[in-house]
């Protein structure tokens, strides 16, 4: 039997992770349901955690690095009273107390984590140390020494309190995890607590209601699939935009730095590049010392 033809294919893909896969494994049946020459995704969602996660087909990938510096927004439900190897509800119980704590109490734990905070990482992470991720060493017993790391949390609400389960949303920092971030907040509480489910909402402005999930996408034709990828600047809509004309283009896709004179523009700056026609052409930096642009990222111009 012949192997399916890949393609070539360019564009965002809002995907709805099933529990039970890891990233990659959701990323590979969505790149054999497209048919896509190349696919990455832009940060890891654990096996347990469902949710948002963008698909980056082809010259995407490209821009990929813009969203793993975004924003997230997550719903975690957490079981108050109890502690896991693994922080999650795929580990073993290790610690037991006491998970009938009240609103009052949990609701000051949270405010007391909002903000500019600073967080350890978990030994169950994909954190690499020694070229290994962290998650190897910790199936093994072996605890790694990790530095704190500066992140935000932007807000935590509340929507159901009901011990020993509650249910956060928050908004946050890259960096930041969730599932350490619940127990720190049980501790605040003078209990414990673990993830039992967590659903990524939100991530650089894209939002869970634009997602499509694999049982979707699988009983569509391939045309109405591909109506559904945005197109790779979907990625970089938060940057400025500049449109250039033809010989400015040509340019920069030789490896040439066109003038250009920003009137306010910072330097440094990354700048999204149109040509005449509106078509995409990748991200350059302005420079604004000599006065040109220099490329960051151009679109393959076979693409």
């Amino acid at each position: 039997m012949n192997p399916t033809p890949k393609r070539a294919v360019n564009g965002v893909l809002l995907l709805d992770k099933p529990q039970g896969l890891s990233s990659n494994t959701a990323l590979q049946k969505a790149r054999r349901l497209y048919r896509a020459e190349k696919a990455g995704h832009t940060g890891v969602l654990d096996p347990l955690a469902t949710g948002l996660l963008p698909v980056c087909f082809g010259e995407a990938a490209k821009f990929a690095q813009y969203l793993l510096d975004a924003d997230k927004a997550y719903t975690a439900t957490l079981k108050l009273g109890q502690a896991t190897t693994t922080g999650d509800a795929e580990g073993d119980i290790i610690a037991e107390a006491d998970g009938n704590i009240s609103l009052h109490s949990f609701q000051t734990a949270c405010r007391a984590l909002t903000g500019k905070i600073r967080q350890i990482p978990p030994m169950f992470s994909a954190l690499k140390h020694e070229g290994k991720p962290l998650y190897e060493y910790a199936r093994k017993g072996i605890t790694i020494e990790r530095k704190a790391r500066d992140i935000e949390i932007y807000s935590i609400g509340i929507p159901f309190f009901s011990p020993p389960q509650a249910v956060i949303d928050v908004r946050c920092s890259k960096g930041t995890y969730i599932r350490t971030l619940s127990e720190d907040i049980a501790k605040h509480t003078g209990t414990f607590a673990h993830l039992s489910a967590l659903r990524r909402t939100a991530t650089a402005g894209f939002t869970i209601a634009q997602s499509h999930t694999l049982e979707t996408l699988a009983n569509l034709s391939e045309t109405e699939r591909d109506g559904l990828l945005l197109p790779c600047d979907a990625l970089v809509q938060h940057l400025p935009a500049l449109t250039l004309n033809p010989a400015a283009v040509a340019m920069l896709q030789h490896g040439q730095r066109p003038q250009h004179r920003g009137h306010n523009t910072p330097d440094n700056t990354p700048l999204r590049i149109y040509g005449e026609d509106g078509r995409f052409i990748g991200l350059v930096q302005y420079q604004a010392g000599i006065g040109r642009l220099k490329s960051l990222r151009l679109m393959n111009t076979a693409a």
